[in-house]
């Protein structure tokens, strides 16, 4: 599995490259502070809602802190799709929230 650390996909948002990044965190989770534009598919809803991802886009899943995110890049590469994991999740996360 790809991953990338926290301060690299910070530092790519800076760069502003173009990211698909998605939140698999709980709703009170992101309701703390989410990376700005970030889509917003709790893990547990994720299988039902992969229609809404674009196979032909990667991905760069995010959790609080690794594992969550680690279990959705696992599900979605089985299913096709090209993902990265951000390591260290949100608790790793520097950047600006919304």
């Amino acid at each position: 599995m790809k991953q990338l650390t926290a301060k690299e996909v910070e530092t790519m948002l800076i760069e502003n490259k173009d990211l698909n990044l998605v939140d698999v965190r709980e709703v009170d989770e992101v309701a703390a502070g989410k990376i700005p534009g970030a889509i917003h598919i709790p893990l547990g809803l994720l299988e039902f809602r992969m229609h809404e991802l674009d196979k032909s886009k990667e991905y760069i899943m995010v959790c609080r802190s690794g594992g969550r995110s680690g279990r959705a890049c696992q599900l979605l590469e089985s299913n096709g799709f090209k993902v990265i994991n951000m390591a260290g999740g949100m608790l790793d996360w520097e950047g600006k929230t919304e």
